[in-house]
């Protein structure tokens, strides 16, 4: 009998050779909680952090749960999840955001660790407040990226931890008996803190556990902020292409009063963020926040100005054509004339790349960490 795990694809996501749609992991966890997936009640059984599917079709598959909840911080991992899901005929989820309604009576959660401990304290948080006190939560992660730090984050919330022995280089931490709440730490999501930098002074940033740089302004964002006074005054419509928490489209915003501007991202927690970060702001009137792929949702030469900080990771695995796809996102909605300004690892070389997709780029700021280059639709 196959296994439905063999047949799932990463699509819309980065195919390739060294990118695999299931791993180690995905299975260690579904074997891990085979007992208490087994004759699970309807509605029982939530799945966060699922990449391509694995888990929430692997559960619904092989053990004959209805009722999954999921939360999927990629988008991509979204629509992976569907296009499998739609081949292989199999049912029985749905999609929620990372709120209470997620895990409200959840008596099982099959969670991939997160990387960031900000995140998986957002998640734990939720369970011991909303779950079923009964709530058990298996959650699995590669050796390799797991540390002691995150049994400590889960303990803050469930009094019982149990890291369970390594396979193939993947580890389950089991977590179970929600504490009382008066034991749970009150931090609240989303975080903020107030930044007092040059002319950006009393920018409020506001992140969920999931936001890359959290509440901080990460370094490459600093580096193209430092030349947003050359960009052009127009009064048109602006970009801010794979947002994070909403930084630079804030910055845009107050330093231009007659521009709209567009943010997007595909990570929920990113557009969470930017939401809060826009309002914190005081120009939701101007900033639009949308979870995107890309540009997507934006119609063709409509806009003037589009700001970029591309990642060139997907996951641990270095991606240089997560940027170019970026850059020809951008180079679509562009108008001619249209300038896009990017910010990038100096030692990953893409001005070649710009100068194919967009069009003539010129460098206007560079250090031995980052490059600021601008790129002019033809």
């Amino acid at each position: 009998m196959s296994d439905v795990l063999d047949d799932l694809r990463r699509h819309p996501d980065l195919e390739a050779p060294n990118l695999y749609a299931v791993d180690a992991t995905d299975r260690l966890v579904l074997d891990e909680a085979a007992p208490l997936l087994t004759g699970a009640p309807d509605g029982s059984v939530v799945v966060v952090g699922d990449r391509y599917g694995a888990l929430t079709l692997g559960a619904v598959s092989r053990f004959a749960v209805t009722g999954v909840r999921t939360h999927q911080d990629r988008l991509t991992g979204e629509l992976a999840l569907r296009e499998n899901a739609e081949r292989l005929g199999i049912g029985g989820f749905t999609e929620h955001g990372l709120t209470a309604d997620l895990v409200a009576g959840a008596r099982v959660v099959l969670l991939q660790l997160p990387r960031s401990l900000d995140a998986l304290d957002e998640v734990a948080a939720l369970v011991a407040e909303h779950a079923d006190p009964a709530v058990v939560v298996v959650a699995g992660g590669r050796v390799k990226h797991m540390t002691t730090a995150m049994n400590d984050v889960l303990g803050r919330h469930l009094a019982v931890v149990e890291a369970r022995l390594a396979r193939q280089k993947s580890r389950v931490l089991v977590a179970s008996s929600p504490r009382p709440a008066a034991e749970r730490p009150t931090r609240r999501w989303p975080d903020r803190a107030t930044h007092a930098w040059a002319e950006h002074d009393g920018l409020v940033v506001c992140a969920h556990g999931g936001a890359f740089a959290g509440t901080s302004i990460d370094i490459g964002t600093r580096a193209l902020l430092a030349h947003l006074d050359e960009v052009p005054q127009t009064t048109g419509t602006a970009v801010d292409l794979g947002c994070g928490t909403g930084v630079l489209a804030v910055a845009l915003a107050r330093s231009r009063p007659g521009l709209t501007v567009v943010a997007t991202d595909e990570s929920a927690a990113a557009v969470a963020s930017a939401r809060a970060t826009v309002e914190a702001n005081g120009v939701a009137d101007r900033v639009t926040v949308t979870r995107a792929l890309g540009t997507e949702k934006i119609p063709d030469a409509s806009v003037d100005l589009v700001l970029l900080n591309p990642p060139f990771h997907v996951g641990a695995a270095v991606a240089p054509a997560v940027a170019r796809t970026l850059f020809a996102d951008a180079a679509r909605v562009l108008r001619p004339s249209g300038e896009l300004w990017a910010v990038w690892n100096s030692h990953l070389h893409y001005r070649p790349t710009l100068e194919q997709v967009v069009g003539p780029t010129r460098q206007v700021g560079r250090d031995p960490k980052f490059t600021v280059t601008v790129s002019t639709r033809g």
